[in-house]
């Protein structure tokens, strides 16, 4: 089976290597949003890139989440896997969607979007440093400003039939005490993709086997 996943605002593939899954890993790079468009829509054509008919995951890394959870409702996956991100709008902080409510994004200039680093470090809760600092510096500034504008905007409120979330239990951007079902990290902050890859890999590997076992399970007694 192939994985399709979707990296965070730094548009950045590079957190996927850390993973170890039995499965497929087929890192997808974001496409150029159009003006004012919404997670909805972009998501629509991004997953062009994807063939319904085969069999196939979207996991999705805080932005990316959003945009796996708006394909999962259009095509047919296997499964949809959050990794620090969020299923509906409800979810979100109140402080998100007030952003939203109030438009501030929309003025905030591009050169702004990206915080210092120590504010960054804080908020990622890391050890990777470097490797955030890297990513960080090779953030699409437009891209980032779109999908903030985006996300404090986005209004999903259609729980997904086969989902596996994972947070940490200490991620600051998007806390998991407002999601129902999550696999929580114990100590884990929002880069658990990197800084905690072999557990999240652990959690993935085991929930996938466990969906091909009841599938069989089911299609040898519909047989009978």
């Amino acid at each position: 089976m192939k994985i399709y996943c979707f990296s965070g605002l730094g548009a950045d593939t590079r957190v996927f290597k850390y993973l170890s899954l039995n499965y497929e890993i087929v890192p997808v790079n974001w496409i150029k949003p159009i003006q004012n468009e919404s997670i909805s829509d972009y998501s629509v054509r991004l997953s062009k890139v994807i063939n319904p008919e085969d069999d196939f995951g979207l996991l999705g890394v805080s932005f990316g989440g959003f945009i796996a959870t708006e394909i999962s409702k259009r095509l047919k996956p296997k499964v949809t896997i959050l990794i620090s991100s969020a299923e509906t709008r409800d979810e979100l902080s109140p402080f998100l969607k007030l952003m939203g409510r109030i438009g501030l994004f929309n003025i905030i200039p591009q050169r702004f979007i990206m915080p210092p680093k120590i504010i960054t470090h804080r908020m990622f809760g890391t050890s990777r440093k470097s490797l955030l600092n890297s990513i960080i510096k090779d953030t699409d500034l437009e891209f980032a400003k779109w999908a903030v504008g985006a996300l404090v905007n986005w209004n999903n409120k259609t729980p997904l039939k086969s989902v596996l979330k994972i947070s940490g239990s200490d991620d600051r951007m998007i806390p998991p005490g407002r999601s129902n079902n999550v696999n929580i990290i114990t100590g884990g902050g929002h880069f658990i993709i990197v800084d905690r890859a072999n557990e999240v890999s652990i959690i993935i590997n085991r929930y996938i086997s466990k969906l091909y076992t009841n599938q069989i399970a089911s299609d040898k007694n519909s047989e009978i």
